[in-house]
């Protein structure tokens, strides 16, 4: 590493971002009436991206020689991936009845068509978005940007992979990210204390949510325990082993298509990256269906949202706060992509008179994805957040595949 940042140290460095994350996540539970009015305008998520940023603006860290993100996005990224899907219980999410499903596919499909109708539009105004195909392209950060609003941090740390996103266009799109994103979920929040008139007006039916209130209180009271030393080193073996697994299958693959089929990189299946999140998705989805499934009553996804955490601040680690106010016409890009896929879940939602719970909890579990699905779902009452969870696992079980496809479009409309 070069010696020009304060500390050089690898090692230093992830110790800086531990104290970080630990700092946040210990004053975004804390009672004091501060921290309780600071957190309700700023997002936690938000200073885990933002707070080790700074590091690097400020020449503490220097992101871009250190291996961290390296480390956490080939380790710890499919180990929380496999750990994530394989709780996904696809007979309960099918059980709240089509109209979940529904809303929260409209969603995705929002997000997929959303992006490139925004690079269109936009690209009228400054059209230089479009036909430049370097790493620094606009549409291969777009890419990054379907994958953390379809999924979540690890589908968008995979797109940053597979589509070789550059350093520069994909630290404005994080910044994007979570600054349009949490717009949105602050009139989600608005909307859901509304919640009663707005169903009330459009007619919706809500004895659905009312028995899965009473469903999911039953099954939490009945299987979540504390979990021994047992259920954490089996937890481990699962993420670790599958990823172990899945870097062996991919270290085959990648190379085989390159030799053998090279017409096949225009679809990513060259790359080793694209191969790993695969392989690791299709198993966590494949043990969803399994006994294994039941480590998550003993906080199989609490373990994934510490990786996944870990990788959120070496992301942030790669950004340089003071690009912010260079590229007002980014934030536009994802403003009209915002509106796409809300325009399209309160036109469905009225359509098939959803109720407001199901367009914004199907919303967030795109947008926001586990990380703050829940609050949206808690939002409208306690026991709903593990429906946040479910639809936002799905997310993260169908956001590489979506925001993958999202790339393709992008592609075509950036020539």
């Amino acid at each position: 590493m070069t010696t020009s940042a304060m500390v050089s140290n690898d090692a230093t460095a992830l110790g800086l971002l531990a104290v970080i994350l630990g700092f946040v996540f210990y004053t975004s539970s804390s009672p004091h009436p501060f921290w309780q009015k600071f957190y309700k305008f700023i997002p936690a998520l938000l200073l885990c991206y933002f707070l080790p940023s700074l590091l690097n603006t400020f020449g503490v860290v220097d992101g871009h020689t250190s291996q961290l993100y390296f480390v956490a996005s080939r380790y710890l990224l499919p180990a929380c991936l496999v750990l994530l899907i394989l709780s996904v219980d696809l007979k309960a999410i099918l059980g709240l009845g089509p109209k979940a499903v529904i809303m929260f596919l409209t969603g995705t499909l929002g997000i997929v068509i959303g992006g490139p109708i925004a690079l269109l539009l936009v690209s009228m105004i400054e059209p230089s978005l479009i036909g430049n195909n370097g790493p620094d392209a606009v549409w291969r950060g777009m890419t990054t940007l379907a994958g953390s609003w379809i999924g979540g941090g690890a589908n968008q740390a995979a797109m940053k992979e597979i589509y070789e996103v550059g350093g520069e266009i994909f630290s404005v799109m994080v910044t994007v990210d979570v600054i349009v994103a949490n717009i949105w979920m602050a009139v989600l929040l608005f909307m859901a204390s509304k919640a009663k008139e707005i169903d009330a007006k459009t007619g919706a039916d809500t004895t659905a949510i009312e028995s899965l209130k009473q469903k999911v209180e039953k099954y939490h009271a009945e299987n979540s325990r504390i979990p021994s030393l047992r259920d954490i080193m089996m937890i481990v073996a699962i993420g670790f082993g599958v990823t172990g697994f899945a870097h062996f299958a991919a270290d085959f693959l990648g190379p085989f298509f390159e030799a053998n089929y090279p017409w096949t990189e225009d679809y990513s299946l060259t790359s080793k990256f694209f191969w790993l999140v695969v392989i690791v998705t299709t198993i966590g989805l494949g043990l969803s269906f399994s006994p294994v499934r039941h480590v998550e009553a003993a906080g199989a996804s609490k373990i994934a949202s510490a990786f996944l955490y870990i990788l959120v601040a070496t992301i942030g680690l790669h950004m340089d706060v003071s690009k912010i106010m260079d590229t007002p016409i980014y934030f536009l890009v994802g403003i009209v992509w915002m509106l796409v896929h809300a325009g399209l879940m309160l036109l469905v939602a009225k359509l098939i008179k959803a109720p407001l719970f199901y367009m914004a909890v199907g919303s967030q579990a795109n947008v926001g994805g586990a990380a703050s699905a829940p609050v949206v779902a808690a939002a409208f009452h306690p026991a709903l957040a593990p429906v946040g969870v479910l639809l936002a696992v799905f997310g993260y079980a169908l956001g590489t595949y979506m925001a993958w496809l999202c790339g393709q479009f992008l592609q075509v409309v950036a020539g």
